[in-house]
């Protein structure tokens, strides 16, 4: 059915798991907490859902590198 609607719509196939691990991966990135969203998906524990469906980004990196020079530099004042 799924493949019948976006074909209706003239979106591109995809699997149901892409579009599932797209709203995950979306969720997370954009601050909904990690037991919500395993809860959502039906995972047995939030650690399972951050393996599968986190990545490490280049803007995740450029923040955390960010969060962490603003932490040392008031450390060294």
């Amino acid at each position: 059915m799924l493949h019948r609607v976006l074909k209706r719509a003239g979106l591109p196939k995809v699997r149901f798991h892409d579009l599932r691990h797209t709203f995950a991966t979306l969720a997370l990135q954009n601050g909904v907490d990690i037991k919500t969203v395993s809860g959502m998906l039906g995972h047995y524990s939030a650690g399972f859902t951050l393996d599968t469906y986190t990545h490490v980004t280049t803007s995740a990196k450029r923040e955390a590198a960010n969060t962490m020079g603003g932490i040392l530099s008031g450390a060294l004042r």
